[in-house]
């Protein structure tokens, strides 16, 4: 008896401990989600080759400018009207601003993509097939009085890569907690393990960062051909038109992009670059969103 009752009462504890565990767990579970007040931009979505794209156009109507949208990484073309994500709040800033907006197309390869020219890498040659997407994308649906990039994160280091490739076909460029790195993929264990320490950065993410990478670029020669901080150093005539600059980084990137970010920002203005810069005191893609919709609306 004394047996059966003390494991009857092993058994009320465990099943005690095991309820309050779940209780005390779902509550500390998010209950919801902060959600952005604004009203979804009328949403067109095609696809052009191996290119997913969506055009926005506000409601209420839009000005003659594109905003070509490129997303983060696991994202999609669709991510525009999402009423979590930062773009449901710069929808929503031009709309409390009054103004008409531009028109936004957000680009998408897939989840995961890097604009590299073709080489040796197996996932390269995205920087040759997006120029012509977006021609035809404009044939069929109609020529911006403007053409204005946007990216974040991996869509940050994507709308650098091609604003800096081809300066002449952008008024605006706007990167947001853009993957700029001061050292190569290539570089030595020693050096990346000196960058991580030195930026703060999350050694796993620094990992699938290489990773990723490593699969778009084979050496360090291809690296450079798409380094923002290689490409803001080629030369360029004096009547060339250069677009102006809009960056931003968090301090606390866990990506450890702040370093390369204000590297970056510091070589465009001595180069003589029309530029923003928008250090942020927070993490991964914090965003000042009233000076990003203003630097993306005409003027």
């Amino acid at each position: 008896m004394k047996s059966s009752h003390r494991k009857l009462c092993a058994l009320a504890l465990c099943l005690l401990l095991g309820g309050a565990c779940f209780i005390w767990t779902h509550w500390l579970q998010p209950l919801g989600e902060q959600a952005v007040s604004f009203r979804p931009a009328q949403q067109t979505c095609g696809q052009q080759g191996r290119l997913r794209y969506c055009i926005n156009r506000d409601a209420g109507g839009v000005n003659g400018d594109w905003v070509y949208h490129l997303h983060g990484r696991k994202l999609d073309e669709r991510s525009w009207n999402d009423p979590s994500y930062l773009t449901a709040m710069i929808q929503s800033a031009w709309q409390q601003m009054g103004q008409r907006p531009p028109t936004v197309v957000t680009l998408s390869y897939g989840p995961v993509w890097l604009l590299t020219p073709k080489g040796k890498a197996e996932f390269s040659g995205l920087l040759d097939e997006i120029g012509p997407d977006m021609e035809a994308i404009e044939a069929r649906h109609g020529r911006p009085a403007q053409r204005l990039l946007l990216g974040e994160s991996m869509g940050g280091l994507n709308a650098l890569i091609l604003g800096l490739s081809q300066p002449e076909r952008f008024a605006k460029l706007a990167a947001l907690c853009p993957g700029v790195y001061v050292d190569s993929p290539f570089a030595s264990f020693g050096q990346l393990k000196a960058a991580v320490e030195r930026t703060g950065a999350d050694p796993k993410i620094s990992f699938g960062v290489l990773r990723l990478a490593r699969q778009h670029v084979a050496d360090p020669a291809e690296w450079q051909r798409v380094s923002p901080l290689s490409l803001i150093e080629r030369p360029l005539p004096a009547s060339s038109h250069r677009p102006q600059l809009y960056v931003s980084n968090g301090l606390y990137d866990r990506y450890g992009n702040f370093e390369g970010s204000q590297r970056l920002v510091e070589r465009a203005r001595a180069l003589d670059w029309q530029t923003q810069w928008h250090p942020i005191y927070g993490g991964h893609c914090a965003s000042d969103i009233d000076s990003l919709a203003r630097f993306l609306l005409p003027g």
